[in-house]
């Protein structure tokens, strides 16, 4: 797997447990301090998080870390 394909399933993991979770993408975004935009951009696997910004993101999914890597 290169390093692209990591990110965009660490990316695609994040919106998937969001969706399953039922969570807004406004939301989620708002818990963690960016602009929706900045999530969608993470979401759609265009911009990669910062660390700081996936412990964020687990925390307000309340799921570990590990859940979000592939």
């Amino acid at each position: 797997m290169t390093e692209e394909e990591y990110i965009k399933r660490v990316c695609s993991n994040i919106k998937s447990i969001r969706i399953k979770k039922g969570i807004k993408q406004i939301d989620l975004a708002c818990n963690i301090g960016i602009d929706d935009s900045s999530l969608r951009r993470i979401e759609s696997g265009r911009t990669s998080p910062t660390l700081k910004t996936l412990f964020r993101i687990s925390k307000s999914l309340n799921v570990d870390l590990s859940e979000l890597l592939p």
